[in-house]
Formats: C-alpha cells, sequence, structure tokens
C-alpha cells in the first residue's frame, strides 16, 4: 500500500514539475548545411525553461542580425543572440534571434564546436525570456552559474571556463 501511495505522489509530482516548450523555427532552411534537427534544439532550449514556453527562434544573416540590433539596441553591429521576452506569467512568450555569421566567428575564436555555441545561445537567449539578466555583477554570476549547470546536465563544457569572448556584450 505505501509503495503505491509513493508511486503515485512521484507520478503527481512528475507531472506538476513537467513544463511545455512550443518552438517555431523560423529561416533554418537557409542554414540547413550548418544548424542541427529541430528535435536538438528543442532539447537544448527545453532544458533551460523554467515555466510553459513559447518562443519563435529566427536565424539571420549578418545585415539582417546588424539591422535588428541597431533598431532595438541602438548599437550598429550583428550580435550573436536578441532575445525579446514579451511575457513570463502565465507562459513565457518571446522570440529569439541567432546571428549564424557571428556564431560561426565566435565558435572558432573560442574554440567551440559550432553546436556547442549554438547551444549555449539558445540556453541563454531561454534564460532572458525566463527574467534572467547580466546587466548588474550580481545578475551576471546568476545566470552564468544557470547557464553552467544546464550547459553541463546537457553533456556541454562549462561555456565560462575561459572567460574569452563572452556571449554577451
Amino acid at each position: 500500500m505505501r509503495a503505491a501511495i509513493r508511486r503515485k505522489k512521484t507520478a503527481l509530482a512528475a507531472a506538476v514539475t513537467e513544463r511545455t516548450l512550443e518552438v517555431d523555427f523560423q529561416n533554418e532552411g537557409a542554414f540547413a548545411d550548418r544548424l542541427p534537427d529541430n528535435a536538438c534544439m528543442h532539447k537544448w532550449m527545453a532544458a533551460a525553461c523554467e515555466r510553459n514556453t513559447e518562443v519563435v527562434v529566427r536565424f539571420v544573416d549578418a545585415k539582417e542580425g546588424r539591422e535588428l540590433n541597431n533598431t532595438y539596441r541602438h548599437k550598429d553591429y550583428a550580435t550573436n543572440v536578441l532575445t525579446f521576452d514579451y511575457s513570463r506569467t502565465p507562459i513565457v512568450t518571446a522570440d529569439l534571434v541567432i546571428c549564424v555569421p557571428v556564431l560561426e566567428r565566435e565558435a572558432a575564436e573560442q574554440n567551440k564546436t559550432f553546436e556547442e555555441h549554438l547551444a549555449h545561445l539558445l540556453v541563454h537567449g531561454i534564460l532572458h525570456a525566463h527574467g534572467y539578466d547580466h546587466l548588474a555583477e550580481d545578475e551576471a554570476e546568476i545566470m552564468e552559474a544557470r547557464e553552467t549547470e544546464i550547459m553541463l546536465k546537457l553533456g556541454f563544457a562549462n561555456p565560462y571556463s575561459d572567460r574569452i569572448g563572452m556571449v554577451h556584450d
């Protein structure tokens, strides 16, 4: 009897902690020769979700990346990832923009694989959508610790082990 109750509680706990992630990938066809399959990218982002999440991930070239960064952040260069977070409750909704040429350049500079750096940028963007930030040193420590925890759980190295070429600007 106790074992049955224990199993029921375990099943209930699992159901309560299960989170959903709905992803719409845009423009991945333009970079199909480099990007992993959508299921793989979904798995990486799901690992960072703390609440039910709906996200659009758009892959862009340097021109579009620069235009978006200039329009929304008033910085005249393409950056690796932009997060546009719209709501955090009851569902996290956001758009992520990944600039593939910047991702490629940074991966080479940091001696990382394309997939490893992409996984990190997707995790980084999802955490931003969930309210994490790195503007202040204490915020950065919390966010980077969470990113590291997730990346290690996914089987990747600590993205901040060398502190070269930070993921954010």
